[in-house]
């Protein structure tokens, strides 16, 4: 079974990647039809879906900063959302209760509520999965989504302590100690090193550490993964611990969209409720749109964060197995929401992925909703003098601004989507702002003067320094650009728009063999 299962996985990831869309939308389709052939779940494969969510929130919290969510952007937003989307979700099922003569709709006011609290949520394994596969963890909008996120998180385990009448125990006092825990483990990762004891230090502080203690207090495990994936945020290494257990990660997590495909067999009026609710999801995101623009977020911005958070949230399953158990609901909701839930992911994937296709095509539709004035997080950039922009300020890009600085009289400026690397340069002593190549405004608005020589596209996405020398082209820059490349098809691709590219691999062994050669006639010299 579990070879089969595999394969299926495989078969259906594979064959939804060619068509454009995530793999997890296969992995979804594998659990189904693994489960409409009778077969029955592996084990172990629950403990598998644990692990992957628990070692996702503990990537999570590597990357946050726990003083972005007290912006009113985050816990404001939140709020609000989760307010008006409880409100419409009740409305509607109670008007299904009356309208619609089905016992699946048979429930009390106090559930109707319950299972709307349930659906305002979104998913955070999805929303995660998005965001790191477009590279953008780090982005202002995908910030923004993470932190949304989070605040659900909490408000769920707050829900699900009162719920389950377990409350914390009398150890919980101990968290007050996290300060010095937090001295602890940045020890502990001094000393490992960069081999295997970094992965398995990062299972031992998710798993052993994080969510075993956050257990024994009376605290909802998966929040304690969070919890010490924050504390070690500010670690040096926090970037390289991620690193090292993202396929391990991204491995477990398949289980985990294998799972939720697999909760239970529809019939034909549970597949109806289902796709019911999936047809409301256009209002639950245009919800968050609405409110995103309120707190003066731009209609970019607002429409990503939106379209990420697009779903169902598997908190939404947690909810219903509560209520079957304690016979508030019919045991048909259980997969009713199952269904919903999976639906929702494969329905948003390709709206999340192009998202930028759809705000340049409905670009004067969304601009209604936009405010006169900005988030100040949220601004367009001003170039003033410059005569050198870098954009991408990872490893090459801060070699390449290190190197050209000198040339044009420090008349120069690196722009990077990563608000904490664009800290860290600022730190360093470089003229870096943050900002996102890949955002179509960003061309249309960017405010470069006449003084504008050279543009270096440096960043390491491909496809971001082929959409920015595309936008470079349509924006009529009288300026040279040059972009990096890993591959000769990058450096063909990048040519047909005529820039000219830097291949960092043949490059790097150019460089090198220069560095022999010199190191070779210095010592026949001496």
């Amino acid at each position: 079974m579990l070879v089969t299962l595999v394969g299926l996985a495989f078969l259906f990831g594979l064959i939804l990647k060619r068509v454009g869309l995530p793999p997890m939308v296969g992995f979804l389709l594998a659990g189904f039809v693994f489960n409409l052939s009778g077969f029955e779940s592996p084990d172990g494969l629950s403990m598998i879906s644990q692990l992957g969510v628990t070692l996702l929130l503990f990537s999570i919290g590597l990357k946050l900063d726990f003083k972005s969510l007290a912006n009113n952007e985050i816990w404001g937003v939140s709020l609000a959302h989760i307010f008006t989307s409880t409100l419409f979700y009740a409305g509607v099922l109670w008007l299904s209760k009356v309208l619609i003569p089905s016992t699946i709709f048979d429930v009390s006011p106090f559930v109707i509520v319950l299972v709307a609290f349930a659906l305002s949520f979104s998913s955070t394994v999805y929303a995660v999965k998005v965001l790191e596969d477009r590279d953008d963890m780090r982005a202002f909008y995908g910030k923004v989504a993470i932190g949304i996120l989070i605040m659900q998180d909490i408000f769920a385990v707050i829900f699900l302590t009162v719920s389950e009448a377990k409350y914390p125990t009398v150890w919980a006092l101990s968290l007050l100690l996290l300060p010095v825990i937090r001295k602890i483990m940045f020890k502990l990762l001094d000393a490992v090193g960069h081999g295997e004891l970094l992965v398995l230090s990062g299972l031992f502080f998710a798993l052993g550490a994080g969510f075993e203690y956050f257990s024994l207090i009376g605290i909802k495990g998966d929040l304690g993964a969070l919890v010490f994936g924050a504390l070690l945020a500010s670690h040096p290494k926090a970037g390289d611990l991620s690193k090292s257990l993202f396929s391990f990660k991204e491995l477990m997590l398949v289980g985990f969209f294998l799972s939720i495909g697999m909760q239970g067999l529809p019939t034909p009026t549970i597949i109806f409720v289902s796709l019911f609710l999936c047809a409301l999801l256009p209002f639950k995101t245009f919800f968050y749109y609405l409110i995103l623009e309120y707190f003066g977020l731009r209609a970019r911005t607002s429409l990503f964060v939106s379209l990420n958070l697009a779903t169902y949230s598997e908190f939404a399953l947690i909810v219903a197995a509560l209520s079957v158990m304690k016979g508030w609901l019919p045991v048909d909701w259980l997969i009713i929401m199952a269904i919903s839930v999976s639906a929702s992911f494969a329905l948003a994937a390709p709206f999340s992925m192009g998202s930028e296709q759809i705000y340049k095509r409905y670009k004067n539709f969304w601009n209604v909703f936009q405010k006169s004035v900005y988030h100040p997080r949220d601004q367009l950039i001003q170039t003033g003098e410059a005569r050198i922009l870098v954009i991408g300020m990872g490893r090459v890009g801060c070699g390449a601004y290190d190197k050209l600085a000198s040339y044009f009289d420090q008349k120069i400026i690196g722009i990077e989507h990563n608000a904490l690397r664009v800290k860290q340069q600022r730190e360093a002593g470089r003229n870096v702002v943050h900002g996102d190549a890949t955002d179509t405004d960003f061309w249309s608005k960017l405010k470069t003067g006449t003084t504008l020589e050279l543009i270096v596209l440096a960043m390491p996405n491909h496809r971001s320094n082929i959409y920015a020398a595309q936008q470079i082209v349509r924006s009529n820059l009288s300026c040279k650009v040059v972009a990096i490349a890993k591959f000769e098809s990058e450096v063909d691709e990048l040519g047909a728009l005529g820039v000219p590219s830097f291949n960092i691999y043949s490059e790097a062994g150019s460089s090198l063999a220069r560095h022999a050669l010199d190191a070779v006639e210095d010592r026949v010299r001496a």
